[in-house]
């Protein structure tokens, strides 16, 4: 009874003369030049100072504190003077005309921050003068008397004024930090993270520290604000945290912006998170409420469902609608970055695709050939041809006149891969990927790219043999068509089943092959020759030139056909003309012009 009275009386005391700074006694006070070189106040009372948000400036004693602080002239026109000034030299003069304690110390700080960064000024110096020395000196002697939010606040300027993180006062800040955590507010933690995780990243102590009060209080979590922040600057660190942060995004699902639902499908593609049931509310909400809708969310979002993968065909034909009247205004980055997206998701717009075709040809002086190439790769992709396919090719073959050997290697070689699937190589961009020198720096690399890349270097040599008569060479040694090795890929149940069917039918194995792959690096998922009258024949007894190696050596009989059957499984495809796709529809042309009668299975 006796200690709780006791204590009640020594909060009145403090709380009679912390309102009244003639009241204070000298010594609890440090003035500018005479910085006490330890905490001199009892820490017990003082401890109990606390801010819990950005709009209160305490935790348990907020509303007093605030009441205490409005009723003291001095303190508030010290904190009128901190907020209006508008130089580090009107801040380092309060200094000078007032004493100071460590929540106002600690306040100019914060303020030298704001204008070193909205002004551009140069940190070194504000961090060498004598009075700012003098700022940290009160600060660190009276840390545990600086509130919540002040205290969050001074740590994240002193971070973004570049102050040594090995200095004593450094390391007293960040401590008194830590052992507060528990005493923060979500929204402190959250600002706090949000701030770490960009200035110093995941080597932070402090941040996995924060991030793992956030995992426990995320019940704590509202606003859309936050979720949106988090999501986009703290979620890669804490997969974890990731989790809540989509279970709460999918909650709010109505609530946020167009900007909002940008920043979260940005997240959430730069993460490779691909959160259906979260995409498919955002998509949702998108095309009910937003009619309108920026240039720059659009480019963003149409990136993020690319990166995604995510098909979403009204909020596809929404961008495409959106974007079409705005291509002739975009600058050259944006139509290529529009085009690259809309490639990636398999998604032809004719009149976007047409509008982007005419402004190559409006702005050809304004395309970087980079520009120009990222154009081709994409209309190859979906083999898309434009109505006035003769300007355009004529165009793109001017540019790229003597711009070949300036081109990187994989970019080249992308380059004339797409111009044989829009069947506009000549023979100058053949031979340039053909050369002997050319294709050495791929032999003896194994990676998944090198592959990749010398695959389309074989179709590129199919295409110079089987659709280029009047090219003479060269073309690819026989070691290299037999570089690209099988996968090893899982047998899919159209395969299977396509087996089965054919097995069926023909009754031995010897009348069929199947999974063919050809000295033109497509696959043929199976093969059979028919006589005049459409009967199987035994495959092992005729020449193959569509393979490396060929069992038989007769030709076929008069009348004989051979017939390839190649599925088509794009499930993501949207669009109804399976020629659409670049790949697919070279690969065809290729096997018939091989001699095969192609069966298209799906």
């Amino acid at each position: 009874m006796a200690a709780r009275l006791v204590r009640r009386c020594c909060w009145r005391h403090f709380g009679a003369f912390v309102s009244t700074p003639s009241a204070v006694p000298a010594s609890l006070l440090v003035p500018v030049g005479k910085v006490a070189t330890a905490r001199a106040l009892p820490q017990a009372p003082f401890a109990l100072f606390h801010a819990s948000s950005p709009s209160s400036w305490a935790d348990r004693f907020s509303v007093k504190e605030q009441v205490e602080d409005s009723r003291n002239p001095e303190h508030r026109v010290i904190g009128e003077l901190i907020e209006t000034a508008t130089s580090p030299q009107e801040l380092f003069q309060l200094t000078e005309l007032h004493v100071l304690n460590s929540n106002q110390a600690s306040l100019i700080i914060t303020q030298l921050s704001r204008l070193a960064a909205e002004k551009n000024l140069e940190t070194e110096s504000i961090l060498r003068d004598e009075r700012f020395q003098q700022l940290i000196g009160i600060t660190d002697s009276q840390i545990s008397q600086v509130w919540n939010n002040t205290l969050v606040n001074l740590l994240k300027s002193l971070y973004s004024l570049g102050m040594d993180g090995t200095r004593r006062e450094m390391q007293s800040v960040e401590q008194e930090v830590l052992w507060r955590l528990r005493r923060l507010t979500f929204r402190q933690l959250a600002s706090l993270a949000e701030f770490l995780a960009v200035k110093q990243g995941k080597e932070s102590k402090l941040l996995y520290e924060v991030i793992k009060k956030l995992e426990l209080r995320w019940t704590e979590l509202e606003g859309t604000r936050t979720v949106v922040a988090l999501m986009g600057k703290v979620g890669h660190i804490s997969p974890a945290l990731m989790d809540r942060l989509e279970d709460k995004a999918l909650e709010l699902a109505e609530q946020f912006n167009p900007d909002d639902i940008r920043k979260i499908t940005l997240a959430l593609a730069y993460q490779n998170r691909r959160c259906v049931p979260l995409l498919r509310a955002l998509s949702y909400h998108l095309i009910q409420k937003h009619s309108e809708l920026s240039l720059s969310i659009l480019l963003d979002l149409i990136f993020a469902y690319g990166k995604l993968n995510f098909h979403q065909p009204q909020v596809f034909q929404k961008i495409a609608t959106d974007l079409h009247p705005q291509v002739a205004t975009m600058r050259p980055v944006e139509v290529t970055r529009c085009n690259r997206s809309f490639a990636l998701l398999k998604w032809l717009s004719l009149p976007l695709f047409e509008a982007i075709a005419q402004y190559a040809l409006d702005n050809t002086k304004q395309l970087s050939v980079t520009h120009l190439c990222s154009i081709i790769l994409s209309f190859a992709r979906l083999n898309f041809q434009p109505s006035g396919s003769e300007d355009f090719y004529n165009m793109v073959h001017e540019v790229l006149q003597g711009q070949l050997d300036s081109l990187e290697p994989h970019l080249l070689m992308d380059l004339v891969w797409s111009l044989c699937v829009l069947q506009q190589a000549k023979a100058p961009y053949l031979q340039r990927v053909l050369a002997p020198d050319f294709c050495a720096w791929l032999q003896g690399d194994q990676s998944l790219k090198t592959q990749n890349l010398q695959l389309k270097l074989i179709h590129i040599n199919a295409t110079a043999k089987l659709e280029s008569p009047d090219y003479q060479g060269p073309f690819l040694p026989a070691e290299m068509l037999s570089a690209v090795e099988p996968a090893g890929e899982k047998v899919t149940l159209l395969q299977s089943s396509l087996r089965e069917a054919l097995a069926g039918v023909l009754g031995s194995r010897d009348n069929v092959r199947f999974d063919v792959r050809t000295v033109y690096g497509w696959q043929i998922d199976a093969e059979m020759v028919v006589n005049s009258e459409n009967k199987p024949l035994p495959l092992k007894d005729f020449a193959a030139p569509h393979l490396l190696r060929s069992e038989g050596t007769k030709p076929l009989p008069p009348g004989a056909r051979r017939v390839a059957f190649l599925r088509w499984e794009f499930p993501n495809f949207s669009n109804r003309g399976k020629d659409l796709l670049g790949r697919y529809a070279m690969a065809q042309r290729h096997i018939q012009a091989a001699g095969f009668l192609v069966v298209d299975v799906s």
